[in-house]
């Protein structure tokens, strides 16, 4: 564990150097209690962005492929990350995701399930919901926010939300009702889009990455035709 918060502590400094990050909602989230992270996904980043700020243990999934370096194997679990296999059905990966939250772990998730290339998020699918629904672990939604890309410096905010009790949207048994699972789904990806998007809205958001994009291109065009 010291050398968990050890680890945390390096990277949030990284970061902290590397661009400009910041965090809203962290200080309300209650303490001595596991949540379930549902978070929106844009880079390969987001996992460790997430991981040096949550505090108790962690566990999220990761792709079986970044499990083939040990030394990079051996980092990724001890901020928890178990492998998942793609296309093999999930049966087994929500089954560890509880077993991970009944020993008190945080787990983290992003359930849009890809990265975003646009910054827009999507519409998400059921499997936090599913987990929350048979563990009864509360969900705590996650928005990381920053401009069209990463680059040195950049402004980068991670905004938690308020905690999101399944019990309210479905029956905590270990076979949910499937129209319950999506209003669960549905809340939850709401918030994610509240706190990616702001008070500007979806189309206020886009609109400025692409004027955030299009002011970034403009110089290197035209230094390409100097």
């Amino acid at each position: 564990m010291i050398l968990f918060k050890l680890a945390q502590f390096i990277l949030r400094s990284y970061f902290k150097i590397l661009y400009k990050l910041n965090t809203e909602g962290l200080k309300d989230i209650p303490r001595g209690t596991n949540f379930i992270y549902v978070c929106n996904h844009r880079t390969n980043t987001d996992p460790p962005f997430l991981g040096c700020h949550i505090p108790g243990k962690l566990a999220f999934m990761a792709k079986e492929e970044l499990f083939r370096n040990k030394f990079f194997a051996a980092f990724i679990k001890m901020f928890g990350a178990f492998p998942v296999s793609r296309g093999k059905g999930d049966t087994q990966v929500i089954d560890i995701s509880i077993e991970r939250l009944n020993k008190g772990k945080n787990l983290i998730i992003f359930p849009e399930g890809t990265r975003s290339k646009n910054g827009k998020v999507g519409k998400g699918h059921v499997g936090a919901a599913l987990i929350a629904a048979k563990s009864g672990v509360k969900l705590i939604p996650v928005g990381i926010v920053y401009g069209d890309e990463l680059k040195f410096r950049t402004p980068i905010t991670i905004k938690f939300g308020e905690p999101i009790d399944p019990a309210e949207y479905c029956e905590i048994c270990d076979e949910p009702n499937p129209r319950q699972l999506v209003k669960l789904k549905n809340r939850y990806m709401e918030d994610i889009k509240a706190l990616v998007y702001g008070e500007e809205g979806e189309e206020g958001f886009l609109k400025r990455l692409e004027e955030s994009s299009a002011d970034t291109a403009a110089p290197e065009e035209e230094k390409n035709n100097e």
